[in-house]
């Protein structure tokens, strides 16, 4: 596939691979037709599709996450990043977890009226909610549709404590939000970077904001009273496991006051097409980066488990651990997050016309 193509330009994935669910296959084949057309072609446009969901609260009882429920406004990214992790889930409303992932995006225009009616029912309990962990919350399309605004806007009404994590400069949008949430104990925010060479980040992660910016976006939210974890992740060996402590450094500088790490996940489709991302952008490391993941996974390139998926195992994972507790320890990035409030949750009140009772059924 030509990079210098017209159809694919500002997109991580190049492909459409057919997703597992699907009864067959298809397999393409270059007939010395379509390379001359393709540069032809205008760039894909983003298509957004209605999702239709009752709720939108998703709960998990995973053991290596701190949440048990989380809420996305979005599924598929416009980011486009190369190694998403997420990228499988689009399979599931039958599409591609290739270029499908980047460009049909599915929204909830309703979201924050269903949020009011889950937060409302007599046996919700409080606990903080995750906001945009599948898929960031604050991408491009977020300016136009204002999805994850309309839930925020419904938390901070219930006084509902919620964690983010965005790698976007839109979250500053919603400081007039953030900022009394943070104030009264309810907010978590972190911004992930994944390298801070503009070039890799140019072509790996293309519709999301550059590094320099999102350092900016730190600056401005610790300056607003914000406190803030940087989130090295994906950590990529061969590729970008050098730069943990520098990624460290500038955001500590930045005004971060804690961080986490996770190195590079490949379930399902990402391998292949991580596989193909490194095949054209960094060919000479596309062996070495996957040789490092099998010593960390037990000689697979992936395992899954609990416990293993985020941070793998053996003597690799144990020298990036070692590195990262001596960087945050150095850098003050070692401390603790304050437990988010949940004593001052409030639940939302309903209009009569979003209210039924059992004898509306008489």
């Amino acid at each position: 596939m030509n990079n210098a193509s017209n159809k694919f330009r500002g997109r991580a994935a190049v492909t459409n691979p057919d997703n597992r669910f699907a009864d067959w296959h298809r397999e393409a084949a270059d007939d010395g037709w379509w390379p001359e057309a393709e540069d032809e072609l205008a760039p894909m446009a983003t298509e957004l599709i209605i999702d239709t969901a009752k709720t939108v609260i998703s709960y998990n009882d995973s053991p290596d996450i701190p949440y048990d429920r989380s809420i996305n406004p979005y599924r598929g990214c416009e980011h486009g990043c190369a190694y998403c992790f997420a990228r499988p889930s689009h399979a599931y409303l039958g599409l591609s977890p290739g270029v499908d992932f980047e460009t049909r995006l599915s929204y909830k225009p309703d979201a924050a009226a269903l949020l009011r009616k889950e937060l409302a029912k007599p046996n919700y309990t409080c606990a903080p909610i995750a906001l945009g962990i599948n898929t960031d919350a604050w991408q491009p399309i977020e300016r136009r549709l204002g999805v994850t605004r309309s839930i925020l806007e419904v938390l901070a009404e219930c006084q509902h404590p919620v964690s983010v994590i965005t790698k976007s400069a839109l979250v500053l949008r919603d400081l007039d939000l953030l900022v009394p949430m943070a104030e009264k104990n309810l907010l978590h925010v972190a911004i992930s970077i994944t390298t801070l060479d503009a070039q890799i980040a140019r072509t790996m992660e293309p519709r999301a904001a550059s590094p320099q910016r999102r350092l900016a976006v730190m600056r401005e939210l610790t300056a607003a009273g914000i406190s803030v974890t940087v989130l090295v992740a994906p950590l990529i060996p061969a590729l970008t496991d050098h730069e943990l402590e520098k990624i460290m450094e500038a955001a500590a500088q930045a005004g971060a006051t804690s961080a986490e790490y996770i190195t590079l996940r490949l379930p399902h489709e990402v391998k292949p097409l991580f596989h193909d991302w490194l095949q054209r952008n960094q060919p000479g490391r596309t062996e070495h980066v996957y040789s490092l993941l099998r010593q960390m996974h037990g000689g697979k390139e992936y395992d899954s488990r609990f416990g293993q998926r985020q941070r793998g195992s053996g003597p690799l994972a144990e020298v990036i651990a070692q590195r990262y507790r001596i960087a945050a320890k150095r850098l003050g990035l070692d401390k603790s997050l304050p437990r988010l409030d949940c004593s001052k949750f409030v639940k939302p009140v309903l209009e009569k016309a979003e209210t039924k009772s059992q004898l509306d059924l008489f």
